[in-house]
């Protein structure tokens, strides 16, 4: 909760992304300068829904944005644009190192967005990378019964096996969630 100096800058910034001023923007980037840092991400999306960023506006911001605000734009997504054309930014997150980002990029949008092949290889960067699979939005749904995606972990599980590498916690929970929907037992009516 914010309070004090950080409260009074939220809400005359939220008033200037209201009124879709210039300032607005400037704002955007110096909310982790006047907002704790744990609440920076929140006064970021915040911000963004408040000025209806459109996805022209949301790719320069997070293509001229360092990490913090490149992760506000992705945490907002889902709320301001209904189709695909923000995909080119969760693609390139998902390109990075930053497990942040990756997190991020993983989020309901991408669980609506990303085509199976695409998000099949953003669950295995986040085995690879460590980012808990519990930040991947709409994983039991997507993992279900996707025979491509057991065969894929196996691999994965099979090559770190031979190089004597430990398995990622997670991959066995997602290799039985690949399996929920094929082996679950048909109701007699």
């Amino acid at each position: 909760m914010l309070t004090g100096a950080a409260r009074i800058w939220l809400d005359s910034a939220l008033t200037e992304a209201a009124a879709r001023t210039p300032a607005w923007e400037t704002h955007f980037v110096t909310a982790g300068r006047h907002c704790d840092p744990t609440h920076a991400d929140s006064a970021r999306t915040l911000l963004l829904r408040t000025a209806a960023a459109d996805p022209a506006t949301l790719t320069r911001l997070y293509h001229h944005g360092a990490a913090a605000e490149r992760r506000a734009v992705l945490l907002a997504l889902p709320s301001l644009v209904p189709g695909p054309e923000a995909v080119p930014l969760v693609e390139d997150a998902l390109r990075t190192h930053d497990t942040t980002l990756i997190a991020a990029a993983l989020g309901p949008y991408a669980a609506t967005h990303l085509t199976p092949h695409t998000w099949r290889h953003a669950l295995l960067k986040c085995l690879f990378t460590g980012v808990p699979v519990t930040a991947v939005a709409g994983l039991a749904e997507r993992s279900a019964g996707d025979t491509e995606l057991a065969r894929m972990l196996a691999d994965h599980a099979a090559e770190l096996t031979a190089a004597s590498r430990p398995l990622p916690a997670d991959l066995s929970r997602v290799l039985a969630l690949t399996t929920a929907a094929v082996t679950a037992p048909v109701e007699e009516s």
